[in-house]
């Protein structure tokens, strides 16, 4: 028989104790996030102080870390197994760390961090190529190495506010001789072991380091910024400064790059996939999971691939036929669209000019229709920018970057006008709103922008996320805000958008995977019609490069639509709540977000 006194008393009791129970739980919490916290924030302030470029990009070379503003990061072999050493021991480090006590908050920067020190420990295995965490098994190439972005990173993030940031521009400048040395040391350790850049892609990153070479320093992007922003401080002599350590330091370290790269040009064979390197089928699968942030193996993303072109195909081939267009195939239909003269601006400085000018008229009209479908909007601003003329033959067609972690500068989209023709105007706003709102741009301020989240948070970012992130953007505003209306064509731009970006999926596995020789490529690309023959030579080129990059944008796209679409089926979907939910704790991995969303 049950005593009711003491059964009272025994509630009494744990009634008592439960404040007593929440607040050791909650202590237990504190100290295991608080332990986390103090490993995660240590390794991310470690890292700037090794990365100046990230430091300034972030706005972090001031105070007391002002030294890094007049440095660039070590660059060579040495750098890189330095690099290599690390993200092994971290991921030892994480994976022995004792996760009990660890709050929601806690949990899910552990997921986060536990991805990435996974990837970057798995991608530290291979001894050649860029290094862990960025799965590109050639240190320079026609998208990458101190030649291509130095030069940009100096004209365009680089403060020049009194004499002390003239001064370290200069110091920089000398700094960047030794970096271009390091890397052509990495060439050639990795030539001794049979990495060596494809033919082709070799002859198409020669040429850019000669231009860079051969330009007077005075005529030098770079330069002319230096003495812009110093003689609008009243300084000096700075300009005869920077032309003498370009013409004593930088060029002859960018003249012995191309000797090496030269001496081992005779070696390149023409075979575009990583396959034919050391490990080459692993590198790929670890550039695949880096980039997706998923397990899908490469033949699942080929056919995740093959089935979206189709798909996506015979939506255009409807509208097409809507508008009359009805011979042909829809890549030879789209092809004659894209050089429909209505469609084209001119090939010109001033038509350039203009297309310019037109994408940031269409960043600002959509800009009051956002609230409609985000509850929270960033305070940072977004610019359209062209890309450098001097980088322009082998650079990507767009890009983004982000403004730092201070707003002190805004965020900026380039594009690539090296010619017009590769923009019809049909095709245009969806980059626009890939590149910027409410894409890339809305995603990133707001991260960075976000007093919530550690530091290391704010600053970090997922491929697959943000790229699908973007990619899922084109679709808000295509479909939640009726940005093509009125504009059926415009409607096929956005469709072409995910067109591309599914045969990217197919290309890029092709190359590495299913063994594609580069033209088999670039073939199917163009006969697709998601870009001209010039651009897909380009973007195929890319992907050569950076293995598994490409399949970033489609895979994040089909698991964030996946994931509203599941949410959409619930009772009370509010889609304001969904993105701000998508974004409330930034950059993740799929497989993290997935189990976040559901949750």
């Amino acid at each position: 028989m049950i005593n009711r006194r003491n059964l009272l008393l025994s509630a009494a009791a744990t009634a008592a104790a439960a404040p007593m129970l929440a607040q050791c739980a909650a202590a237990a919490a504190s100290d295991a996030d608080a332990r986390l916290n103090a490993l995660l924030d240590g390794w991310f302030e470690a890292d700037i102080d090794e990365a100046p470029e990230r430091a300034t990009n972030l706005g972090l070379d001031k105070d007391a870390r002002a030294g890094l503003s007049s440095k660039l990061s070590e660059a060579g072999p040495d750098a890189i197994r330095k690099d290599r050493e690390k993200a092994i021991k971290r991921w030892d480090e994480l994976k022995a760390f004792d996760q009990k006590g660890l709050s929601e908050a806690g949990a899910l920067n552990y997921a986060i961090a536990a991805f990435g020190r996974e990837t970057s420990a798995q991608t530290a295995r291979f001894d050649y190529g860029a290094g862990p965490g960025r799965p590109s098994p050639y240190v320079v190439t026609q998208l990458s190495g101190a030649y291509f972005s130095t030069p940009d990173f100096m004209d365009n993030q680089h403060r020049i506010e009194d004499a002390a940031g003239a001064d370290a521009f200069l110091s920089r400048l000398e700094a960047f001789a030794g970096v271009l040395d390091g890397e052509t040391d990495k060439i050639k350790e990795d030539a001794g072991l049979g990495v060596i850049a494809p033919d082709f892609i070799i002859d198409r990153m020669l040429p850019q380091i000669r231009t860079l070479r051969d330009t007077p320093a005075a005529d030098m992007a770079m330069i002319q910024s230096l003495v812009r922003k110093a003689g609008a401080l009243n300084l000096s002599g700075y300009d005869a400064r920077a032309a003498a350590l370009v013409d004593e330091k930088v060029k002859p370290a960018l003249a012995r790059q191309i000797e090496a790269l030269e001496a081992v040009r005779p070696k390149a064979v023409h075979d575009a996939g990583v396959w034919r390197l050391p490990d080459g089928e692993a590198f790929y699968a670890a550039g695949l999971k880096s980039n997706t942030t998923t397990t899908l193996s490469a033949k699942e993303i080929h056919a995740m691939g093959v089935e979206q072109v189709a798909e996506i195909t015979a939506e255009i081939d409807a509208i097409l036929k809507s508008q009359g267009m009805t011979q042909g195939t829809v890549g030879e239909r789209v092809q004659a669209l894209n050089k429909d003269p209505a469609q084209l601006f001119p090939n010109t400085d001033a038509g350039k000019e203009e297309l310019l000018k037109w994408l940031n008229e269409q960043v600002a009209a959509l800009e009051p229709k956002l609230p409609a479908v985000f509850g929270r909007l960033p305070k940072t601003h977004v610019e359209v920018r062209r890309v450098p003329v001097s980088i322009q033959s082998g650079a990507p067609g767009g890009y983004y970057q982000g403004p730092p972690l201070d707003g002190s500068r805004p965020g900026a989209y380039y594009i690539n006008l090296r010619d017009s023709g590769n923009w019809p105007k049909f095709a245009l706003p969806t980059l626009t709103y890939h590149e910027a709102s409410p894409g890339h741009h809305l995603q990133v301020a707001l991260q960075r922008e976000s007093g919530e989240l550690p530091q290391w948070r704010r600053a970090g970012g997922f491929s697959a996320f943000n790229e699908g992130w973007a990619l899922y953007a084109e679709a808000v505003a295509a479909n939640d805000l009726d940005a093509y209306a009125t504009d059926p064509l415009g409607r096929v731009g956005f469709l072409m958008s995910y067109l591309f970006r599914a045969v990217r999926l197919v290309v890029d596995t092709g190359i590495h995977s299913e063994r594609w020789s580069r033209e088999r490529a670039v073939e199917y690309m163009a006969a697709s019609g998601a870009k001209p023959l010039d651009a897909s030579n380009s973007e195929i080129n890319r992907y050569c490069v950076w293995p598994g990059q490409a399949c970033a944008y489609k895979v994040g796209h089909t698991v964030i639509a996946r994931l509203r679409e599941e949410a959409q089926a619930k009772d009370g979907f509010d889609l304001r709540a969904f993105h701000d939910k998508v974004l409330g704790d930034g950059s993740m991995p799929l497989a993290v977000l997935e189990g976040r969303m559901r949750g």
